[in-house]
């Protein structure tokens, strides 16, 4: 999972899958390793996203989260 927000309480989290994101700097550094120049390297951006939901700060908070944001998270934290 890419950030620690929901998982510490906060009601959502929205951003790039974390792992993903450490395969992709671990490959740049091993190519800048075997002698390639940063400059020469594209700019890789993140194309997985993660949206994880905190089920229990809803029910805190009294929020009501639409089925569909249930339905499209990579994760939701139990009650």
């Amino acid at each position: 999972m890419f950030t620690p927000c929901a998982k510490a309480g906060g009601l959502i989290s929205y951003g790039p899958d974390l792992p993903a994101t450490v395969r992709t700097c671990a490959a740049y550094a091993e190519r800048i390793l075997d002698g390639a120049k940063p400059d020469d390297l594209p700019l890789d951006r993140a194309t997985k996203f993660e949206l994880l939901v905190n089920r229990t700060a809803a029910k805190m908070l009294d929020i009501k989260i639409p089925e569909s944001i249930w339905l499209r998270a990579a994760e939701v934290r139990p009650v």
